[in-house]
């Protein structure tokens, strides 16, 4: 079912402000999209938020891959690992969240983002190396943060950056430079796993993903501009956004518990 211009309007408005977040703080915006979509553009089915929050995910990632492979910040045996353990998550995660009830399904959500933003927070100071590979050793490890991360990104049509970049370092030890650029190969798999599902079942608002993507654009551009004049602070910004998606995750759990 279309929604109203209006709507659309603020469909792309709340594509521009995950954008934004995600040129400021190189991850983590697309968690916001699910309640931007359900709470603020109006979309009645939880559903619906999360399989079109999936396609505009997978799309935003793929835009963004591409520069940071230019630059040579993706380690591909990894991050190919990774992603191959976590689409069989997203998979099982998308038929998870596709049976549960909407409401609960949100209830959950808001859940993860109070975890989310404690995480942030916990892991500010992560230690790296700088020559790190993907062995037979460290493989398995990889491969099971890669499964629970898929699971969690299928389940809410997040793309999970904010799991997969601290899952990357924690596993290899790789600099967080090279976790954010390897975990978007992640991050446009399980999307798109996440959006296929979803679509199949024809749960996904097309033209609303269009206009979220192209508001997202918009606004990664401003972000990433703000962001290196923002530079030496940083840290704050960081902390500042922890506490946003925690108080979004409060607002979610309010709402959504209340129509349980």
């Amino acid at each position: 079912m279309l929604l109203d211009p209006v709507q659309y309007l603020l469909g792309s408005l709340s594509g521009g402000i995950v954008g934004l977040t995600l040129g400021l703080f190189a991850g983590g915006g697309s968690i916001l999209a699910v309640p931007l979509m359900v709470y603020l553009v109006g979309v009645a089915d939880p559903h619906v938020a999360i399989g079109t929050s999936a396609v505009a995910v997978a799309a935003n990632a793929a835009v963004n891959l591409a520069t940071h492979a230019r630059r040579g910040n993706v380690r591909w045996s990894c991050a190919l690992i990774y992603s191959a353990a976590g689409i069989a998550g997203a998979f099982a995660g998308s038929l998870a969240g596709k049976a549960l009830d909407g409401g609960r399904l949100l209830f959950l959500f808001a859940l993860l983002m109070l975890g989310v933003g404690a995480l942030m927070i916990l892991s500010r100071h992560r230690k790296e190396r700088a020559n790190v590979a993907c062995t037979v050793q460290n493989a398995p490890r990889t491969m099971g943060y890669g499964a629970v991360t898929g699971a969690l990104a299928g389940s809410f049509g997040i793309g999970g950056g904010f799991l997969i970049v601290p899952g990357l370092v924690a596993a290899t030890g790789m600099p967080v430079l090279s976790a954010i650029g390897s975990s978007l190969v992640a991050v446009t798999a399980f999307g798109l796993t996440t959006s296929l599902s979803y679509a199949v079942s024809g749960l996904v608002d097309w033209p609303l993903a269009a206009i979220f993507v192209l508001g997202g654009a918009a606004g990664g551009l401003l972000g990433a501009v703000v962001a290196g004049r923002l530079a030496r602070r940083r840290g704050a910004l960081n902390l500042s956004f922890a506490v946003l998606v925690m108080a979004v995750g409060v607002y979610t759990a309010i709402r959504s518990g209340l129509a349980l």
